[in-house]
């Protein structure tokens, strides 16, 4: 297939790129979709290099998943999705923005055209909000406005009629209109179409799409280090489970504890084992399904510390404080990011989340959301994302000679780090993590503008000296240990706000 009609389908292209490995088509997929994902790669990752990479690692997976993709696939809708999963992946497993970059970033938007103002609002909203559609629904808002296409095409790309169509739109359009209700945004669904329509899908960068056809095509063979992580993790994401999701229909099992409601729903009745909430990741599989478990915590004195444990469509936790709760039911940085109420319920608690895998690729995703309803029924808060001017700490290197001492780490790809109130070690210790690695001991945003990337054996121990804070304390072993030094700052931070329900 050397030469590609430009009336193509996306069958037809992906076709040939899977059977006959055709450079061109494979080309004339990325001109077609690059926009839509860098589009969504823009919205969570601000710095644009970073948008690039997330960008770049999608279309590697689409050149590795091509000869599984069924050609029924709505590519829009299938490239949506992978780019909104990727770039979640990228913010969990990357440090958050440096300064730097952030004034760049800023620099950068000055010579940029005012952005409409109903856009500006929406926008920070809409990922999630289209996160919360049915597959069907989210493709058919992807095609009409992300894409521009018309009625007739949206029907032909879903195998349905122009009339069932436009009530499919309909329909998702007052799915999204409710969901910004919820979050404070009053619109009616003729506006968010426009606002959408408009300003969803600006142009990549000029030359990305020459860059990511060469790259991709040869599924990541000449792909740096990094957008090889991010595809991993990203696939991982996607490839969890192939059984189909079942709906737990069941009852509920309310226990009084505290001040506190513990909740319990499962298929069968099923002894809760304390066991359970001990598991290591691999055994996890072998809990029961369907079960929903938000208690007081067994281990509040502190006696097995505090620990979270996932594989896809589940998770395992203990000793949990609920500001904790939070961070990982809402895919975000660190408690040191939150912002909370006052009067804010104290203690920990142990969660058991457990469902069976689908095929959708949405396991975990599907288990926080689980998660925050619960919260929202036992303790009436919910969360929302806000920049804010905030007191931080700069990380930098001070002393690069100090570094210089450290073991290099193992060649071997895995990532296994212990974070302990003793302190923090790993064989393979990745630095341009060290930031966010040392939020949770700090209290405080940390901003990483040391311009490390390689990855070290790392033995730190918190020994306090007399009358020291844990944050005298760590910053004082960062420094001597790693040559490292932190400087107090302000500056706009994505903070989480924890808000009563209204």
């Amino acid at each position: 297939m050397d030469q590609v009609p430009t009336d193509a389908t996306d069958a037809e292209l992906l076709e040939g790129f899977a059977r006959h490995e055709s450079e061109p088509a494979f080309a004339a997929l990325v001109d077609r979709y690059i926009a839509l994902v860098y589009s969504v790669a823009r919205r969570h990752a601000s710095n644009p290099e970073h948008a690039q990479d997330i960008t770049q690692a999608v279309f590697i997976i689409l050149a590795r998943k091509a000869a599984a993709l069924d050609r029924k696939t709505v590519l829009a809708g299938w490239f949506y999705h992978t780019a909104r999963l990727t770039a979640l992946n990228w913010r969990r497993a990357e440090a958050r923005r440096i300064r730097r970059e952030q004034e760049a970033y800023m620099q950068s938007t000055l010579e940029e055209p005012a952005p409409d103002p109903l856009w500006h609002e929406l926008a920070p909203l809409l990922d999630d909000a289209m996160a919360h559609l049915g597959a069907s629904d989210r493709d058919a808002l992807v095609l009409r406005y992300f894409q521009n296409r018309s009625l007739a095409e949206v029907g032909v790309a879903l195998g349905i009629e122009e009339r069932a169509a436009q009530k499919r739109v309909g329909r998702a359009l007052e799915k999204l209109r409710k969901r910004f209700a919820q979050r404070g945004v009053t619109l009616t669904v003729s506006a968010i179409a426009g606002a959408v329509s408009a300003n969803s899908v600006p142009a990549a960068p000029v030359g990305l799409a020459k860059t990511i056809s060469v790259v991709a095509a040869t599924k990541g063979a000449a792909a740096g280090g990094s957008t090889l992580t991010l595809v991993k993790g990203a696939l991982k994401m996607m490839a969890w489970a192939k059984a189909k999701t079942a709906m737990a229909v069941t009852a509920g099992v309310l226990l009084a504890a505290g001040t506190a409601t513990v909740t319990v729903k499962q298929l069968m009745p099923v002894p809760i084992d304390d066991r359970w909430f001990l598991t290591e990741t691999g055994n996890l599989e072998k809990i029961p399904d369907n079960l929903t478990v938000f208690r007081p915590s067994h281990w509040a004195d502190g006696s097995h510390g505090y620990r979270v444990v996932e594989v896809p469509s589940r998770m395992a936790a203990y000793n949990m404080r609920l500001d904790g709760c939070f961070v990982w039911a809402e895919y975000f940085y660190d408690t040191s990011r939150i912002v909370l109420p006052t009067n804010f319920p104290e203690g920990s608690f142990d969660v058991l989340l457990t469902r069976p895998h689908g095929r959708d690729g949405q396991g975990q995703e599907k288990i926080r959301q689980v998660f925050r309803d619960e919260i929202k029924k036992q303790f009436g808060y919910s969360a929302r994302r806000e920049t804010r001017e905030v007191e931080a700490l700069v990380l930098r290197v001070k002393n690069a000679d100090a570094l210089a001492l450290r073991h290099p780490a193992d060649t071997d790809d895995s990532t296994a780090i212990q974070a302990s109130v003793e302190g923090l070690n790993s064989k393979n210790f990745p630095l341009h993590f060290m930031a966010q690695a040392l939020e949770p001991f700090l209290g405080v945003p940390v901003i990483d503008q040391t311009g490390l990337t390689n990855r070290v054996v790392l033995n730190l121990q918190w020994k306090k000296n007399e009358g020291e804070t844990q944050k005298d304390t760590v910053m004082r072993v960062v420094s001597s240990e790693l040559g490292l030094e932190f400087v107090p700052t302000n500056a706009p931070i994505e903070m989480l706000v924890v808000e009563k329900v209204k």
